[in-house]
């Protein structure tokens, strides 16, 4: 562009000198030029030749990128607890002396394994009492029904009163009353011998053991052996205000309902406690349906895999919570943007290259990117670097830091080749007035002399 410039530039001085040199044979062919006139024209040659030197002009040099969309998830960061998704104390159900212990404080158990043994002397007599009992019971139910049997037909022949038959019917209805009040007490001092052995309710983990061998439990004394808790699924439990609520409402989204209409879940990530995040997640399965008075806030809770029993109950994390996603969002770098009292605003090229000041609306942020809710439509160029020296209006020169579209580069590129063009042609226009003007000069000149 420099080299057309200066060619240009040596093409309208050889112009004119040529010229100037047509109209000086013509005058010299009449007469000789009068010094005076010749120091003019050497001035006024001097004065074009360094007019038609090229003007340079340095517009601002920025970085700017295209405004794009993407969907930005919506998080909420709270403090919640671990607890097993089933949790169980192992209680003595009958009262004796501890014998004996039969596991490995916090090993895993299975369900149904002997876990306390209880002294069962005690049981055992009760349970062949009740058998005693029943025996005899069952006895005295066979002689009613014989009875029974018996005064029948000699009551038919009118040799037995009917009171002596109906005697004998209620002794056997009373006698077999018997026999099922024996046989409940048998199972019963069953059941209570089976307590002696104290057995695990579920697979899991158990805790250590709360009371020693020889020690008197059940009944009035104490009763909690131990518990088992079931951690390969452990529930997350957090707190959430009463603002999160409405706000959850009002993006339609429903905590603790399985919504098959949108492209995601409300989902739980847990941060440990070396800062590392856990590598399942969890979806939200309950939400308290009222709010405590106490402290504003309304429970969540979110069941989360613990194959490898990384998470422990009791244990305290940090929580976050997906509670929306913006899909097709517009959103633009926080570097761009500059906030001031009146509001925040960003720098836009417009396809004259000029900067353009933009007042916008900003919403959520995730990893030093914003969404702006108002001001900004995908495909615009903003400034993201050396916003600092613009002012409104101002033509810039812009490097981008990334893809741009087609019609914005085509048009660009048109933008960059108006100026020079726009340059050439008017050093030309010059240069053909500047030499009418000269020739007109000289031929008056030569009418006059």
């Amino acid at each position: 562009m420099r080299q057309k410039n200066h060619s240009i530039r040596f093409e309208r001085v050889n112009y004119i000198t040529n010229n100037i040199s047509d109209s000086k044979s013509d005058i010299s062919s009449k007469r000789s030029i009068h010094p005076v006139f010749s120091l003019w024209l050497a001035l006024f040659c001097t004065i074009l030749f360094h007019s038609c030197k090229e003007t340079v002009v340095e517009y601002p040099v920025v970085e700017v990128e295209e405004v794009g969309t993407d969907d930005v998830e919506i998080y909420g960061d709270y403090v919640g607890s671990i607890r097993a998704i089933q949790s169980v104390e192992i209680r003595a159900r009958v009262e004796g002396f501890l014998e004996r212990i039969t596991f490995d404080e916090g090993k895993q158990v299975r369900a149904s394994e002997p876990l306390f043994y209880i002294n069962d002397a005690l049981y055992k007599a009760r349970v062949e009492k009740a058998k005693a009992q029943l025996k005899k019971d069952e006895a005295l139910a066979a002689k009613a029904e014989r009875d029974v049997n018996r005064l029948t037909p000699l009551y038919e022949q009118n040799a037995a009163s009917r009171l002596d038959l109906d005697n004998a019917e209620a002794a056997l209805d009373m006698a077999q009353a018997s026999v099922a009040m024996s046989k409940a007490d048998l199972a019963q001092a069953e059941l209570e011998l089976s307590y002696t052995v104290v057995r695990s309710p579920l697979d899991g983990y158990i805790s250590e053991r709360y009371v020693d061998v020889g020690t008197l439990v059940g009944k009035n004394n104490s009763s909690l052996l131990a518990t088992v808790v079931k951690r390969d699924t452990v529930l997350v439990e957090f707190k959430l205000t009463s603002l999160d609520y409405l706000r959850s409402q009002r993006r339609n989204v429903h905590l603790g309902e399985l919504d098959t209409t949108r492209s995601w879940q409300p989902s739980v990530t847990v941060t440990l406690a070396d800062g590392s995040v856990y590598g399942e997640q969890g979806i939200v399965d309950f939400a308290s349906p009222q709010v405590d008075p106490q402290t504003g806030t309304f429970g969540v809770r979110a069941e989360l895999p613990n194959p490898h029993q990384v998470l422990l109950p009791g244990q305290f994390t940090r929580v976050r919570l997906l509670l929306d996603v913006m899909e097709n969002a517009t959103v633009v770098p926080r570097k761009a943007i500059v906030i001031e009292k009146g509001g925040a605003f960003i720098f836009t090229v417009r396809a004259d290259s000029v900067a353009e000041k933009r007042y916008i609306e900003l919403g959520p942020e995730q990893e030093n990117r914003i969404v702006v809710t108002r001001g900004l439509v995908p495909g615009e160029l903003i400034v993201t670097e050396g916003y600092q020296k613009l002012t409104p209006g101002e033509k810039v020169t812009y490097v981008t830091s990334g893809p741009i579209s087609t019609d914005r580069n085509s048009a660009d590129s048109t933008n960059a080749e108006l100026p020079a063009l726009q340059q050439r042609d008017s050093c030309q226009i010059s240069s053909r007035q500047d030499t009418t003007a000269i020739s007109k000069t000289d031929t008056s000149k030569r009418n006059n002399r």
